[in-house]
């Protein structure tokens, strides 16, 4: 194997993206009403979208089927080789066959046509063979179209697969908007994971909601260094008669008080706490109170309920337990 220099490898790294961008391009330029057609095809399907393909076109074809599952538009995938082998008992009556292929003319794609048209279900083609056997028999086409590849013997599926992986991509995009489809039901589908996370999880799941840190304003400062180490936050609310919040208290504002001259011990919670503390609804998702710790850069946030009563506190340690 011959030794390439870093220079000749970041150039053909280059070509290759290059090759990639003026293809896909190219793409942009030729969609036309047939892309139109394939959006309402699949937006009106009552069954399930089938996609198949084989070789590089059939990995595409999975991962255009898992982002149509993400976003509730249901999605199967059948290679086409082993439809041919007993796995087309899954096309079942309504639904929508979404064929991927650059040639258009492999022999699975070509034996496998004919069988899904005899049973009445529509075609949908991904192709860059405009004459090919696909392309003739599907009902819709989506020209996707291919100078060459981005490998120099012109041979491995590089632009071809871009161009796929673009249009279903193109597609799943258009169908949310045509659906209207919401942050919610994405949530539905994504439970699981740091995504899930930061689409369901609310401050009421990490906020320390008993035995939660209050002083009154005329408390003294014995009594608030008392409180913020015992209940172990780094902060109290600091409330009036009425319960209401008045104030914040942090170890910061301790720190700040013990440099200034005086004697701290005459100093009530009035006298040392942070007026207007940053307050969270304990219905907030726990990335919006991620969000507001990093703008004003603080640890705690006060967590009120809908009449903006004090409930507890949220810490950046909450956070990052869970991985935000």
């Amino acid at each position: 194997m011959k030794k390439v220099r870093s220079q000749e490898i970041i150039r053909l790294a280059q070509d290759t993206i290059n090759q990639e961008v003026k293809a896909l391009l190219q793409l942009h330029d030729v969609l036309d009403n047939s892309f139109v057609q394939a959006v309402q095809s699949i937006s009106d399907c009552h069954g399930r979208l089938l996609v198949t393909g084989v070789g590089k076109s059939a990995i595409i074809g999975k991962k255009m089927v898992a982002t149509f599952n993400s976003i509730n538009v249901p999605a199967l995938f059948l290679h086409a080789a082993d439809a041919l082998h007993g796995d087309l008992g899954s096309l079942q009556k309504e639904d929508l066959v979404f064929c991927i292929s650059k040639s258009g003319n492999t022999p699975e794609l070509k034996a496998l046509i004919p069988l899904i048209k005899a049973k009445g279900n529509p075609i949908i083609a991904i192709v860059s063979g405009a004459g090919s056997f696909l392309a003739q028999k599907a009902d819709i086409v989506i020209y996707t179209p291919v100078e060459k590849e981005a490998d120099p013997l012109d041979l491995a599926p590089t632009v071809s697969t871009i161009l796929q992986l673009a249009v279903g991509d193109a597609l799943a995009v258009c169908l949310m908007s045509l659906k209207e489809f919401r942050s919610d039901e994405f949530a539905e589908l994504h439970p699981g994971g740091m995504l899930g996370k930061k689409l369901t999880m609310t401050v009421a799941d990490l906020a320390h909601l008993i035995d939660i840190p209050s002083v009154n304003l005329k408390d003294p400062i014995e009594k608030v260094i008392v409180e913020i180490s015992s209940k172990r936050l780094g902060a109290t609310a600091v409330l009036d008669e009425k319960l209401h919040i008045k104030g914040i208290i942090t170890d910061g504002d301790l720190r700040r008080m013990l440099q200034r001259a005086g004697d701290f011990r005459l100093n009530t919670a009035e006298d040392v706490m942070s007026v207007s503390p940053k307050l969270i609804p304990v219905t907030s998702k726990a990335t919006e109170a991620l969000e507001i710790m990093r703008q004003f850069n603080i640890t705690q946030l006060l967590v009120i309920d809908t009449e903006n009563r004090y409930l507890g506190v949220i810490h950046i340690h909450d956070l990052l337990k869970e991985g935000f």
